[in-house]
């Protein structure tokens, strides 16, 4: 059971738990605020979660490639 619940949270860009852990809560809290959120404000919180998501991706990308220029 932790390795489909690890897979879905990487496939899924990891966006739950980095805000969890930003706000000091579980990322299943936030994971269930956001299903509510979605179903009151009619899915706008679904731009959000993917502006967050590729902000992620951009961010881990500059990253790696500064870490792999000091190196």
């Amino acid at each position: 059971m932790n390795d489909i619940k690890h897979l879905l949270e990487r496939s899924a860009f990891g966006v739950c738990s980095y805000l969890g852990e930003k706000m000091g809560i579980a990322s299943a809290r936030v994971r269930v605020y956001f299903i509510y959120i979605s179903f009151v404000a009619l899915g706008s919180p679904l731009i959000f979660y993917l502006f967050v998501a590729f902000w992620l991706n951009i961010k881990n990308y500059i990253r790696r490639k500064r870490n792999l220029i000091w190196e």
